[in-house]
C-alpha cells in the first residue's frame, strides 16, 4: 500500500516537473525580450528540475543516493537564481533594457538587442 502511494506521488511530481519544463521551454521560445526569457528559464531550472528531483528521491528511498539527490537539489536551488541575477545584471550594465509598454506593443527591441530572435 505504501509503495503504491509512493509511486503515485512520484508520478505526480514527475508530471508536474515535466509540465514546468515544457512551459519554461515554450516561454524561452515565445516571450518577447531577454529578461522575460530569463524568467522562463528560471522556472525550468528551479521549479521543474526540483520537482523531478523530489520524485526521484521518493523512488530511491532513504539511502546514499537520496543524499546525493538532495545535494544536487540544494546546489541547483542556490546557483540557478544567482546565475540568473548575474546574467541579468551583466545585460543591464551592457545597456540592454527590457521591453515596456509602448515598446512591447510595437515590437521594438527596446535597447541594443532586447528582442533578439
Amino acid at each position: 500500500m505504501i509503495e503504491m502511494a509512493l509511486d503515485i506521488a512520484t508520478g505526480v511530481l514527475l508530471a508536474g516537473g515535466s509540465f514546468f519544463l515544457l512551459v519554461g521551454s515554450i516561454g524561452v521560445l515565445r516571450l518577447p525580450d531577454f529578461y522575460s526569457r530569463m524568467h522562463a528559464a528560471g522556472i525550468t531550472d528551479t521549479l521543474g528540475a526540483e520537482l523531478i528531483l523530489l520524485g526521484m528521491m521518493l523512488q530511491t528511498g532513504f539511502s546514499l543516493i537520496t543524499v546525493k539527490i538532495v545535494a544536487i537539489g540544494f546546489f541547483m536551488f542556490f546557483t540557478s537564481p544567482t546565475s540568473t541575477h548575474a546574467v541579468a545584471n551583466a545585460a543591464w550594465t551592457a545597456g540592454l533594457r527590457p521591453l515596456l509598454g509602448k515598446d512591447l506593443k510595437e515590437g521594438d527591441a527596446g535597447g541594443k538587442d532586447g528582442g533578439a530572435t
